[in-house]
């Protein structure tokens, strides 16, 4: 077999193996990288890396060394999360640099820390004063947390006793022109309300909008492409039309939302007269 196809095999063998091991560690490899993690992630990146190359390598050695390498991560995590003093045995424990705004100079030490590292890492989290500081603490991923001193915390909405409105999380209704159909279903709203909503914001259609995110007082945010960002005015005629779509849209779901037998005969009736009253005049309002 010629050189290159022995190659291109091994690479795409070494590929899919390292794909799956990565997805079988978990985001903690990246998220959470402690030292060990990181010498396993090199180990098992130098093992893919000299079998799809090194012909002097067995494929099947590589594939077994790969297999090793991502079991026995796998194996001290599990054994992590059933002993608390294994964890600490194989990832360390947190360690105190900062107490009552005073450095502990002895635990800077022992973690082979200088001040000048500690400020470094004092400043990544916005500290610049040591005195702000009530605690810091050097975790297991090289990272520092950082407790202010209560009154060099920020004021927040509950310390003043001011009630704010819960929120949750906004979803995105527009993506890339094209319309996220779950989202809509699930909030409740229609494909033509989100139309006339977008267009009284400078689009003409949904493929117009590269972006439109909804938050949970039920505002809109609409990103357009960059040449329709242009737009700085919207015809009248539009947003005619975009009204007239979003009223056939509210007496379509009132007919389905009332028990009332009359009134969903009624609202069905004006909902199709309308569908038909703009089939007529929607090619002269554009």
């Amino acid at each position: 077999m010629p050189e290159l196809v022995v190659i291109l095999l091994r690479s795409i063998i070494a590929f899919l193996l390292l794909f799956l091991m990565a997805r079988i560690m978990g985001k903690k490899q990246i998220s959470q990288l402690t030292f060990f993690d990181y010498c396993v992630g090199i180990t098992i990146g130098s093992i893919a890396a000299t079998m799809s190359v090194d012909q002097n390598v067995k494929a099947l050695n590589g594939i077994m060394s790969l297999f090793i390498w991502g079991l026995f991560p796998i194996l001290l995590a599990y054994l992590g999360m059933k002993s608390n003093a294994f964890s600490k045995l194989a990832d360390g424990k947190p360690t105190t640099l900062i107490k009552n705004g005073e450095v502990l100079e002895g635990n800077m030490k022992k973690n082979l820390l200088n001040l000048n590292e500690l400020m470094l890492l004092l400043r990544e989290q916005n500290v610049f004063k040591v005195s702000d500081v009530e605690m810091a603490v050097l975790e297991t991923n090289g990272g520092l947390s950082v407790m202010l001193k209560t009154d060099k915390q920020p004021v927040h909405a509950k310390m003043l006793g001011i009630p704010v409105e819960q929120e949750h999380g906004p979803n995105i209704l527009i993506m890339d022109g094209t319309i996220m159909e779950k989202s809509i279903e699930k909030l409740g709203y229609t494909a033509e309300w989100l139309l006339g909503e977008v267009q009284k914001q400078g689009a003409n259609e949904i493929q117009d909008v590269f972006m439109a995110q909804i938050d949970s007082r039920g505002e809109l945010y609409v990103d357009l492409y960059e040449e329709k960002n242009k737009l700085l005015t919207v015809e009248e005629r539009a947003l005619l039309g975009s009204s007239l779509k979003k009223i056939q849209a509210d007496l379509e779901s009132f007919a389905l939302e009332t028990e009332n037998q009359q009134a969903k005969k009624m609202y069905a009736e004006q909902a199709n007269h309308l569908e038909k009253l703009l089939a007529s005049i929607l090619p002269y309002l554009k």
